[in-house]
């Protein structure tokens, strides 16, 4: 299983803008690429440079490498409606990101190794597969045993459970469990992704 290695916030600084969670983002405070060259600034991007950025904005955040973002592109153009919106529909639904975003996990990339731990319900039953796609009316939940362990705690003392509830989804913090209410709607997706361009660059 393949995963993004390397410094976590020289993507942020690459583009200019804090695509992680933490709150210490140098992307914050340094207005200018990395590297010896940065203090020059950022040049100004061609089309393809600007579908580009936000291809790779989609793959950071997320935490997906080349093959598996592709193999999303692919599923959402064989979908019915917006290719866009079907897109990240299928990059939200992973099973990590909905560990996230209920508030189990500060990142994602916390969440994914929670689940590849096994410290992650599906139904009740444990599940080790980040990539797993929820469905409506699925369960999903961390080890009861956890609840009162050292990583919880840590977690909701950074405040990742007080982060607001995307419509989609509803989690109980007590129970460390929560409910996939319906698919992921427009307005829950991020708004600093443009993947009208991420499509635009598979599609060339």
């Amino acid at each position: 299983m393949g995963k993004i290695l390397g410094p976590k916030h020289r993507m942020c600084r690459r583009v200019g803008e804090r695509l992680c969670t933490s709150d210490k983002c140098p992307s914050s405070r340094r207005q200018q690429p990395p590297g010896v060259h940065g203090p020059k600034g950022y040049r100004r991007l061609t089309e393809f440079g600007t579908q580009l950025k936000e291809k790779q904005k989609t793959r950071f955040m997320y935490g997906v490498m080349e093959k598996q973002l592709r193999r999303y592109y692919d599923e959402a153009i064989r979908k019915t409606g917006n290719t866009a919106e079907n897109f990240l529909r299928g990059l939200e639904r992973r099973l990590d990101n909905t560990v996230f975003r209920m508030g189990f996990a500060k990142t994602r990339a916390q969440a994914r190794q929670m689940v590849s731990h096994g410290l992650v319900q599906v139904n009740g039953k444990r599940l080790t597969i980040p990539s797993y796609q929820v469905r409506v009316g699925e369960t999903v939940g961390v080890k009861p045993a956890l609840k009162q362990g050292p990583l919880m705690k840590s977690v909701f003392t950074g405040g990742a459970g007080q982060a607001p509830m995307p419509s989609w989804l509803d989690a109980n913090r007590d129970s460390l469990s929560g409910k996939v209410l319906s698919m992921p709607a427009p307005e829950d997706f991020p708004q600093n992704l443009n993947m009208t361009l991420v499509v635009e660059y598979y599609s060339r």
